[in-house]
C-alpha cells in the first residue's frame, strides 16, 4: 500500500464522493427539494460539493446557487452540471468562496447548510460570522435550514483513536478504479467540543496499482439549547426543530439529527 497523503479539505475526496455508498443513500435530498420548491427559490447553499443536493432541486426547476470552498469539489460539480439540459445548467449559479464571508450582491428566499459542513467552523466567532453573512443576504422573512448531528454522549466517550472502524463496502468507479473507505477519530477535544476525524480511500487502480488517501477534518458539535441560542442570537426565529428528515419531532429519536428550520427575524 503506498504511504499515505494528507488531503486539503475535500480536494482528493471529490472523486470520490458521491459515490460513497453512505451518501448515495443519504434520506436528505427529498427533504431539501421540497423545502426549496416551497420557497419558490432562489436558493442559496453552503457547502455544496459535488451538488448531490444542487442538481435535484435545479431539475425540480429552482434558481440556485452553490457556495464551496474546494475548486475540486467544485470542478467535479462543473463537469455533472455540463451533461445536464440546458434549462438546468441556467438555473445554477456556482461560487467559489468562504462561508463565513461571502457577498454574492443577490438575496434569497432560502439558504440551507445540508449535511454538516456548518460543523467545520470550530469557533464561535466563526459560526456567528457565517450566521451573519447568511442573514445579510436572506429576503425578508427568508429562511434557513441548518443540518447538524445530535451529540451521542455513548459514541463521544468511545475510544475510536487507534483503530480505524470497519470498512464500508468497495465500489466500482466508472473509470475502473475501486475503492472502499473506513475512519478513525485521531482526537477530541471535550471542552471546546471538537473532534479530529480521519477518512481513508483505498483505491486499486485498474492496473494494480494502490493508493491510500487520508481525510483529515475538524468536527465541533453542538447541543440543541447552545445551537437554538446562537441562531437567536444571530436574528433568527426558530419555526421547526426536527429529528429526522421525515420531520419527526425532535427527542422522538436517539441521537437522531438537529434539522432547523429558522426564519430571519424583523430588523
Amino acid at each position: 500500500m503506498a504511504e499515505g497523503h494528507a488531503l486539503d479539505e475535500y480536494g482528493a475526496a471529490a472523486d470520490f464522493y458521491d459515490y460513497v455508498p453512505a451518501y448515495a443513500a443519504r434520506a436528505d435530498m427529498t427533504f431539501f427539494v421540497d423545502a426549496a420548491r416551497e420557497s419558490g427559490g432562489p436558493v442559496l447553499e453552503l457547502g455544496c460539493g459535488t451538488g448531490r443536493v444542487l442538481l435535484p432541486i435545479a431539475r425540480a426547476g429552482i434558481e440556485i446557487t452553490g457556495l464551496d470552498m474546494s475548486p475540486k469539489m467544485l470542478s467535479v460539480l462543473r463537469q455533472r452540471l455540463a451533461e445536464e439540459p440546458p434549462e438546468v445548467r441556467e438555473r445554477v449559479r456556482l461560487v467559489e468562496g468562504d462561508m463565513r464571508h461571502f457577498e454574492l450582491g443577490q438575496s434569497f428566499a432560502l439558504a440551507t447548510i445540508p449535511f454538516r459542513p456548518f460543523q467545520h467552523l470550530t469557533t464561535v466567532e466563526e459560526q456567528i460570522a457565517c450566521l451573519a453573512a447568511i442573514r445579510r443576504h436572506l429576503a425578508p422573512r427568508g429562511r434557513l435550514i441548518l443540518d447538524l448531528f445530535n451529540p451521542s454522549l455513548p459514541a463521544l466517550l468511545e475510544d475510536s483513536r487507534s483503530e480505524e472502524q470497519p470498512p464500508e463496502p468497495e465500489v466500482v468507479l466508472p473509470d475502473g478504479r475501486r475503492f472502499y473507505r473506513t475512519w478513525r477519530r485521531r482526537g477530541i477535544d471535550l471542552f471546546n467540543q471538537v473532534q479530529q476525524v480521519e477518512m481513508y480511500y483505498y483505491v486499486t487502480h485498474p492496473d494494480g496499482r494502490q493508493e491510500r488517501a487520508v481525510h483529515a477534518f475538524p468536527m465541533r458539535w453542538l447541543y440543541r439549547f447552545e445551537a437554538e441560542h446562537l441562531l437567536v442570537r444571530c436574528g433568527f426565529e426558530v419555526e421547526a426543530l426536527y429529528s429526522d428528515y421525515d420531520k419527526s419531532p425532535y427527542g422522538s429519536k436517539y441521537p437522531g439529527e438537529l434539522i432547523f428550520v429558522v426564519k430571519k427575524s424583523d430588523d
